[in-house]
């Protein structure tokens, strides 16, 4: 008989820690330091606007580094580093924004908060690197080092045997792998062709074997294994019941890590509900407070262009009209986030003509059917200005994977798997793919694949600065070979 509890705890269990906590507020304590220190210096008193500085730059500080996930991963310092930039950059940013927008910077010096922001960023990473260093000689002496076995020898077991080796924090040593039955390790072979392959399974050491499944008994007690993790395909999770209540008796701690990445991962993450563990599988970035950040961005960031454009927008239209009959603008409808049908704003950069029914054909180099103007506008990429209004309309976004023509989305559909899993996110008006030159014609459809990986890529890992990245990098490829 198995016993159950009537009411029982979350089955995700959260793993506090006191380390990083202590490491939080130290940090936020120093940039307030400092802070106060630079105002002492430099203004000679802390005045109310000063006061209301501090109190927002805490107030961001907080949010940013927790959507960073600045205090929660235990990666290389260089990589936290660069973590602890971006967060410090996205919530120094945030201020200047709020200053901006109630028109309060000419209020602060500017030399005050350039130092601010060097100073407290440097500040912050030596005290990540000291606390790094005296957790690593505590952990050293304090926690000994225990056996772990990997069951399993596909890429996702040699990955998690590198992670383990490659962490000192862990405190575990990988004994080694144990091959599956033949029928299991063929599967797990097969589990391993996946369409977007992570870089971080890129370059990975052999395995290291040094047995079957069927002698895992007697290596746990050779070697003294205190851990087991299974890395398997998710078809042989059936391996796990036969050996579960076994290990049991063995007084070792059993973890199960699913082999998921044999699948086309669309924003992945682990949450529960009710208390019941959820593996998601496929999910749109955009919710809670980041779908409010991206609106945020759009609408702001939105604004402030569409009034440096204003005066280009007029004179674009001023010579469409008089360079072709016509109309000035060309809309189109697109399918957006999660396929609903929006109608897509444009000038006008052809000669007005009837498409041939059911088909819509792509414009080419040097197509006879373009403008003088629009050929112009379509180089330079001016042509897309007007989807302005579909960003502050909320129908697009600023940043995202671009929106095709409804003809084409059920063209490419039929030759790439899950090609519409790109409609997880608004589409936009930039986005990775045409940062990277994936743009312009696609008479092949390994090159409509490439943009599509583009896209997914975006969407696992969004983030604001992942999107003012993106924009800044847009300014350099507006032109190219590809555009016409």
């Amino acid at each position: 008989m198995v016993l159950a509890k009537k009411h029982p705890r979350s089955i995700l269990k959260r793993r506090g820690s006191i380390s990083t906590a202590v490491q939080a507020v130290v940090d936020l304590v120093a940039v307030v330091g400092l802070s106060l220190l630079l105002i002492r210096q430099q203004i000679g008193a802390i005045t109310a606007e000063y006061s209301a500085l501090l109190l927002v730059l805490t107030m961001v500080m907080v949010f940013a580094y927790d959507q960073f996930g600045v205090y929660r991963s235990n990666s290389s310092f260089t990589r936290k580093a660069l973590t602890l930039f971006k967060a410090w950059s996205l919530a120094f940013g945030f201020l200047l924004l709020v200053g901006f927008l109630t028109k309060q910077t000419e209020v602060f010096s500017r030399l005050l908060l350039a130092q601010l922001f060097v100073v407290g960023y440097l500040l912050q990473v030596l005290l990540q690197y000291l606390s790094r260093q005296i957790q690593t000689r505590v952990m050293v002496h304090a926690v000994p080092v225990e056996n772990v076995l990997i069951v399993g020898t596909g890429k996702l077991a040699r990955y998690l045997q590198n992670k383990i080796s490659g962490n000192p924090w862990l405190s575990q040593k990988v004994v080694g792998c144990l091959e599956l039955p033949s029928p299991a390790r063929v599967s797990e072979v097969k589990a391993g062709a996946t369409l977007y392959e992570s870089s971080d399974f890129g370059s990975l050491k052999e395995p290291n074997i040094i047995g079957a499944l069927d002698e895992m008994l007697d290596i746990i007690e050779r070697d003294d294994v205190r851990t087991v993790y299974f890395a398997i395909p998710l078809g042989e999770s059936d391996l796990i019941e036969d050996m579960y209540l076994q290990l049991l008796d063995r007084h070792v701690a059993v973890h199960w890590v699913p082999d998921i990445f044999s699948l086309l991962l669309v924003n992945h993450s682990v949450r529960e509900i009710a208390g019941l563990p959820v593996l998601t599988l496929s999910e749109t970035p955009l919710t809670g407070t980041r779908l409010l950040l991206k609106a945020l961005e759009d609408r702001v960031l939105g604004m402030f262009i569409m009034i440096l454009i204003t005066p280009f927008l007029l004179l674009i239209a001023l010579a469409i009209k008089l360079d072709s009959k016509g109309p000035v603008f060309f809309r189109q409808a697109r399918k957006g986030w999660s396929g609903r049908i929006f109608h897509i704003w444009k000038f006008r950069s052809m000669f007005v003509h009837q498409p041939d029914t059911g088909v819509l054909q792509q414009a080419t180099r040097n197509d006879p059917r373009v403008t003088r103007v629009g050929a112009f506008l379509r180089k330079t990429s001016l042509d897309e200005l007007p989807q302005i209004f579909n960003v502050l309309k909320g129908e697009m976004s600023l940043v995202g994977p671009r929106p095709h023509a409804v003809e084409h989305d059920e063209q490419y559909s039929k030759g790439i798997n899950a090609y519409f899993a790109r409609h997880n996110i608004k589409p936009g008006i930039t986005g990775l793919a045409q940062v990277r030159g994936l743009r312009g014609e696609t008479r092949e459809i390994e090159r409509m694949r490439q943009r599509i990986e583009a896209d997914i890529e975006y969407i696992n890992n969004w983030s604001i600065w992942l999107d003012i990245s993106i924009l800044l990098r847009t300014l350099g490829a507006l032109s190219g070979k590809n555009a016409y």
